[in-house]
């Protein structure tokens, strides 16, 4: 595989190293930065082969077979579009970014005239194969509730709203729409951003964001009721030690992703 990377963060330096622990190395690995981050991005590769690019253009130029977007929001509204257009196949992480409905129209219409397809990750959550099926059978309501240690929620909105290293108990700072919980926390909402697509839409799933001091994982659960079944789906993601916002488990989700793209039989 020719694995093309947007983005040289933890996600993105973590999934080729889990890829070649499977044994499944891509052959040629490509990375697209912004401007002027060419040598931080070849550091933090370390001893993975990969050839940084800071021009779009000449990252579309070398055709991976798919693209892995993870990096940021912006990156959605430029890079993303670019390359989707160009024909190559994208797998956002940065799922959030769609909550803006423009700007999920325009990835729409990239892929449509790159005669291509935007992938979006299921990313920190699971079950988002039964939300998307439940969905065809008409959806009466959809919550999830994000669940984390008071300091993954650092540098939010949560910090201005409460004293996260003096909490004693579960909190709940934010409930409302999964549009306005992307908007308002682009880098913990990229879960309920998800489940939204997957479900009933933006603006019918509702979201509970809640600073815990009695937890270590970052706990994503959603109950879903609809036509076809009633569930609810429970998930206690490790936080990934240089980013406690992330939980490491969407880098193994990614990796399953990019290894069912050769993979002979795939689930």
């Amino acid at each position: 595989m020719h694995l093309g990377l947007i983005g040289y963060g933890n996600i993105a330096t973590l999934l080729p190293r889990i890829l070649g622990q499977q044994g499944a190395l891509p052959s040629r690995i490509d990375v697209l930065v912004r401007p002027g981050r060419a040598s931080a991005a070849r550091a933090a590769f370390g001893d993975i082969a990969v050839t940084v690019h800071e021009d779009t253009g000449a990252f579309i130029a070398t055709a991976p077979s798919l693209v892995v977007e993870a990096a940021t929001h912006a990156a959605v509204k430029t890079s993303v579009l670019e390359c989707l257009r160009a024909g190559l196949p994208v797998l956002i992480v940065s799922v959030g970014a769609l909550a803006d409905a423009a700007l999920e129209t325009a990835v729409r219409e990239a892929a449509e005239a790159g005669h291509t397809q935007a992938h979006l990750s299921s990313g920190a959550v699971g079950g988002i194969d039964m939300l998307a099926a439940a969905r065809l059978s008409g959806i009466t309501s959809v919550t999830y509730t994000s669940r984390k240690p008071p300091m993954a929620w650092r540098g939010t909105p949560a910090d201005d709203a409460l004293d996260l290293p003096g909490l004693t108990q579960a909190t709940t700072f934010y409930e409302g729409t999964a549009r306005q919980a992307a908007t308002d926390y682009p880098k913990n909402a990229n879960v309920a951003a998800t489940i939204a697509l997957a479900g009933a839409g933006f603006e019918a799933t509702q979201v509970r964001m809640v600073a815990d001091p009695t937890v270590t994982a970052n706990i994503h659960e959603f109950t879903v009721r609809s036509g076809a079944l009633d569930f609810t789906v429970t998930l206690e993601g490790k936080p990934s030690p240089e980013n406690p916002k992330t939980s490491v488990s969407t880098v193994y989700a990614l990796a399953r992703t990019v290894l069912n793209q050769t993979a002979p039989i795939t689930v």
